[in-house]
């Protein structure tokens, strides 16, 4: 804690008590001890006359309402307009992100579904931050193991983009018995739009046709998801058995 204004407008990270500095605080606590600022600070290294760099690391974090989040999309010459990061910084922000993305979006092998919170788990992370909707198909096989994924849609999504022959083509391709849908709500929201429930409808109905069965919708937004039979099972009772609790 900074003792007065005077001496916090002042004061460099080499003031500040050695457990208190983020680089050593990371090694004595943890990386998990350190807020965002902190962590943002380990990558800047350094900050400006005006500013330490945990000072430059909380202007940046705030200068969007977002918060953190807004760093996802700002780009290396929006950095670069920011006193104090130049295009060394920049990129190095840039590259930490990207870096994390890939991370939390490695997907092995061979992957079981057990319930629908995995499938939740192996997508949120690609989809959640996406700007327009994409509809994917999930094709597993016998085992219930992750085969492959295919793009059907991209943009808004209504039953003449989602249609029957592009979801099932790869599915009977690759000798798949089941699929899952997902798709993303950019607004992140997880409320399943009318069209959303049709698409799920007509596609469980082609796949009783066909052999395949549609074992599970989810739509994904902002940190959250919804399974689109919740709101099926309420009208149908068809569909019912077919829903899969979080």
């Amino acid at each position: 804690m900074y003792l007065n204004k005077t001496f916090n407008a002042n004061m460099t990270v080499k003031d500040m008590a050695l457990e208190e500095r983020p680089r050593e605080k990371m090694f004595a606590q943890g990386e998990k001890s350190l807020s965002n600022a902190e962590l943002l600070a380990i990558i800047l290294r350094t900050g400006t006359k005006q500013k330490n760099v945990i000072d430059l690391a909380n202007y940046i974090i705030n200068k969007d309402s977002q918060g953190i989040r807004y760093l996802q999309d700002i780009t290396i010459d929006e950095l670069c307009e920011i006193d104090g990061v130049g295009l060394t910084k920049a990129t190095m922000i840039k590259a930490a992100l990207e870096l994390g993305r890939r991370v939390a979006s490695f997907k092995p092998n061979k992957y079981k579904v057990k319930n629908p919170w995995d499938i939740y788990k192996y997508y949120m992370d690609s989809l959640r931050y996406l700007k327009k909707e994409v509809f994917k198909v999930v094709l597993l096989n016998t085992k219930n193991e992750i085969i492959t994924d295919v793009d059907v849609s991209v943009g808004t999504l209504n039953s003449s983009l989602v249609h029957p022959r592009e979801v099932f083509i790869e599915a009977i391709k690759r000798s798949s018995n089941k699929i899952i849908l997902i798709h993303n709500h950019p607004s992140g929201s997880i409320e399943p739009s009318v069209e959303d429930k049709n698409i799920t409808k007509r596609l469980i109905s082609c796949g009783e046709i066909i052999g395949i069965e549609v074992i599970d919708h989810i739509i994904i937004g902002d940190g959250k998801r919804i399974h689109v039979y919740v709101w099926i099972q309420k009208n149908d009772k068809r569909y019912g058995d077919r829903l899969r609790n979080s």
